[in-house]
């Protein structure tokens, strides 16, 4: 009896731990596998836009001095469409002479009566994320600091960003601006973005304006050296090569903070031809907000990245589809055309992965008639569609934008000429179809009859 009552017990202490233990382990495994300790986090592979991770991407949240990015896009847009030139020189106006006196923000101090080139500005915005100079090439290239804000609104919304607002050119909340905060805009505001929305303004800085790694790269530079002005700037993307979190591969972005923000940071590393952009926003380390807490996290999504991606060539160059090598030609010398892919179609996939991707052929309704065919002449090489792909793995295929699946494509193209036949060969053949079709029409008469 002593024994029944012990495993009566033993077995309802069993149960018991059971019920407290499993939804504890439940939540463990519905959980974030990367453990990302970050109020919002991205991972996207650089190439094509696509999301490898993501965790609250459409919360708009602070951004900080990350918003330097888009001043950055403005001015190397403004440099390539020669409106402004590297060497161009600039005198600071009254407010940015002040706000470069502010050593409590990340600055190099500027003389009122100076004059700095634009590169010099530049290299200070971008290495040391030096505020009153990031105003300077506002001014430079809006004309005003409220001008230029419309630009990066405006910018924003042509780049298809969702999520976002940016109320001065720095990233600096409004109230640390001393009421200098752009016209319309009150000393409340701030500037806020979505992890999608600023992943994706990295993307297009890293697309359109590739150059921007050759500086934001540079761990140490001397502003103004050799002259009584001269100031060591310290980049602080500490993840660069010979700084404390330093990370094979990591050439960029920008780092971000304030007290509204928290630490942010968008990065960018390549390696083996693979490049990652990753956006950590408010990251925090064992639940602290630290300076480093940022790259902590940073690590974590490019140890998952470069650990479980890599690129593959999935069809090569001159692809065929099994049944959809030909397509029918009318008025040509040759009633169909070989076609294939112009090149291969590679991709950054999981290790293990690649048989989950099936080809798909989207052709150009433009090109073809209501039944499906070209029409002669067609000319080799000439692009009658693209080849896309479809995911049959599990989790989500998905990108920045829709419109970005378009980057996962190669071109169909014919393989050989078709040239369009002469007068004489179309008349037979409208009359032989003509004699074909009365032919079929007897034929089923009588055997109607029958």
């Amino acid at each position: 009896m002593k024994r029944i009552k012990q495993k009566i017990i033993v077995s309802f202490l069993m149960i018991f731990l059971c019920f407290h233990f499993l939804p504890f382990q439940a939540a463990k495994a519905a959980g974030d596998p990367l453990d990302i300790e970050a109020d919002a986090a991205i991972l996207v592979d650089a190439n094509t836009g696509r999301i490898l991770y993501q965790k609250n991407i459409d919360t708009v949240l602070g951004i900080a001095s990350m918003t330097k990015m888009m001043t950055e896009y403005l001015l190397l847009e403004a440099i390539k469409e020669k409106r402004v030139k590297w060497d161009q020189q600039y005198t600071p106006s009254d407010y940015v002479y002040r706000l470069s006196q502010d050593r409590a923000l990340s600055n190099v101090p500027l003389r009122k009566d100076e004059k700095y080139t634009v590169r010099e500005l530049y290299e200070a915005m971008a290495i040391y994320s030096a505020n009153a100079a990031t105003v300077a090439i506002a001014e430079i290239v809006g004309g005003s600091e409220q001008n230029f804000v419309k630009m990066m609104n405006e910018k924003a919304k042509q780049l298809g960003l969702q999520g976002y607002k940016f109320v001065n050119a720095t990233g600096l909340s409004n109230k640390d601006l001393k009421g200098f905060q752009p016209e319309g805009m009150n000393e409340h505001e701030e500037n806020v973005m979505s992890a999608r929305a600023v992943a994706t303004l990295a993307y297009h800085l890293l697309k359109e304006h590739p150059e921007v790694l050759k500086t934001a790269s540079v761990a140490h530079k001397v502003f103004r050296e050799g002259t009584d002005d001269q100031i060591k700037m310290d980049n602080w993307n500490w993840m660069l090569p010979g700084l404390v979190h330093a990370y094979e591969g990591v050439d960029g972005l920008k780092t971000g903070y304030t007290e509204f923000a928290g630490y942010c940071f968008t990065g960018t590393a390549e390696r083996n031809g693979v490049r990652f952009i990753t956006v950590v926003m408010n990251a925090k380390s064992n639940g602290k907000s630290t300076i480093g807490a940022r790259f902590e996290q940073t690590r974590k999504l490019l140890d998952y990245g470069f650990s479980n991606y890599s690129m593959k060539k999935l069809y090569p160059k001159g692809y065929e589809r099994k049944g959809k090598s030909v397509l029918p030609v009318v008025k040509g010398k040759e009633k169909s055309v070989a076609i294939a892919t112009d090149k291969p179609l590679s991709l950054v996939v999981k290790n293990g992965e690649e048989k989950n991707y099936r080809p798909v052929y989207v052709f150009d309704k433009k090109k073809l008639t209501a039944n499906g065919e070209l029409t002669a002449p067609v000319k080799k090489g000439e692009k009658v569609g693209y080849m896309t792909l479809q995911y049959k793995g599990e989790g989500e295929y998905s990108f920045l934008s829709p419109e970005m699946k378009k980057n996962v494509s190669v071109n169909i193209v014919a393989r050989n000429n078709v040239e369009k036949a002469n007068w004489f060969v179309l008349t037979m053949r409208g009359i032989g179809g003509l004699f074909g079709d009365v032919w079929t029409s007897v034929a089923k008469t009588v055997k109607g009859w029958f």
